[in-house]
């Protein structure tokens, strides 16, 4: 049996932070883990600029209604979920992945929580576990299942190598030349095919 797991952020979604970051006008919160592999470190980052300018999560949670999911993700998201068990594993928070499940049907979603004081200042997170997508992955083949994943940042290339079948998915230059292994695509309709081919093995 298999599980399809997915990214969230760039897969079928925007980058909420780069959304944040343009509609506050902070460039530097444009940095993501497509450029920085230390989640920890870039998280740091992101709370210490957050204070310096005063935005906690209400602000960022008004951004967040307005984000779309991108063109054709809800589609596809839709196909994949009448053909297999999807989960979407993303080192996202729920406080911010509430109304982008909700534009996208209600699939699964696995990801993490941020610590908000009672004024709305984020002051830190809580990671669900250490090396979340790769640890999931792990334990949903120690129960019995393969697992397919797809992904598009430094963060998902754990968990794409240790399943069956791992896709990038509108991935950077550099993770497509460093990871040739792993079929690289653009549209929907090729995960999807690639997917599927998967499946029926």
């Amino acid at each position: 049996m298999y599980i399809t797991c997915l990214d969230l952020e760039g897969v079928l979604v925007p980058e909420i932070w780069i959304a944040f970051a343009d509609t506050v006008g902070i460039p530097e919160l444009r940095r993501t883990t497509r450029d920085e592999p230390d989640y920890d470190k870039l998280m740091k980052y992101r709370i210490d600029i957050l204070k310096q300018h005063n935005l906690g999560l209400k602000e960022i949670q008004a951004v967040i209604e307005k984000i779309e999911p991108l063109p054709g993700a809800k589609k596809f998201l839709d196909d994949l979920r009448a053909i297999g068990q999807v989960i979407i594993i993303s080192d996202t928070f729920s406080q911010f992945a509430a109304p982008l499940m909700a534009k996208l049907g209600y699939p699964t979603i696995f990801c993490n929580s941020l610590e908000v004081s009672p004024s709305g200042e984020i002051t830190g997170y809580k990671m669900r576990c250490e090396n979340s997508k790769l640890t999931t992955v792990k334990a949903l083949q120690s129960i019995g299942y393969d697992t397919i994943a797809s992904g598009d940042s430094f963060n998902d290339l754990g968990m794409i190598k240790a399943s069956k079948a791992g896709y990038l998915f509108r991935s950077t230059e550099k993770i497509i030349k460093d990871y040739p292994q792993f079929p690289a695509f653009t549209e929907y309709s090729e995960l999807l095919d690639a997917i599927k081919k998967q499946l029926a093995k």
